[in-house]
């Protein structure tokens, strides 16, 4: 149970798909302008991703590996991703059309957020197990979402707080996403320190 605990905290704060290892900046940057985009768009990244670890760990340890056919792994993964996200765009599509519309190009755009196939190749690679696989999904879709939150709130300071002109814009959303993502690094003595 340590174990599980020690994947789930980690993969949130310290090895943060979004802060610490960069994936997934596309709709990090593009979405949290506002936070029910942000919000939204988090808990279909966290679906996908839980769902998505559960389908491609299966397929992976009992198919492609024994039969040596690793080397399909990102055809296969991809393709799983790209079902599940088909999934979750025809839920949304039907029951929160407001929240469809405004996450516009970025809902479909999951299936190639790179931090899905990211956690995937971890799962694999970390050996990890179905269950770990599974919480490894779970940490990094809240992950995902604790810094979609905190970046909307810092975003949302930006734009009241009226930086210098040549500032203005993707710069300074750039260098607080760079200020954001250094605090997190003050996470890997606490993991260390409660798991070690």
């Amino acid at each position: 149970m340590q174990n599980l605990a020690m994947i789930l905290f980690s993969v949130i704060l310290v090895d943060n798909l979004v802060l610490s290892q960069f994936l997934g900046i596309c709709s990090f940057i593009g979405l949290t302008k506002n936070l029910k985009s942000s919000m939204g768009m988090s808990l279909a990244v966290t679906f996908v991703m839980v769902v998505s670890a559960a389908i491609t760990w299966p397929i992976y340890f009992y198919i492609l590996a024994p039969l040596g056919l690793q080397y399909l792994d990102n055809l296969v993964f991809i393709l799983v991703i790209a079902s599940t996200v088909q999934i979750i765009e025809a839920i949304i599509h039907k029951t929160a059309p407001a929240l469809y519309d405004s996450m516009g190009i970025f809902l479909p755009l999951i299936t190639t957020n790179c931090a899905i196939l990211g956690i995937m190749f971890v799962n694999i690679e970390s050996s990890y197990n179905f269950v770990e696989a599974l919480v490894n999904g779970l940490g990094a879709g809240l992950g995902y979402m604790l810094a979609m939150f905190l970046f909307t709130g810092v975003r949302q300071k930006i734009e009241d707080a009226n930086p210098p002109k040549f500032l203005q814009g993707l710069p300074i959303t750039l260098i607080a996403a760079g200020l954001v993502s250094m605090s997190f690094f003050g996470f890997k003595g606490l993991i260390e320190n409660l798991f070690g």
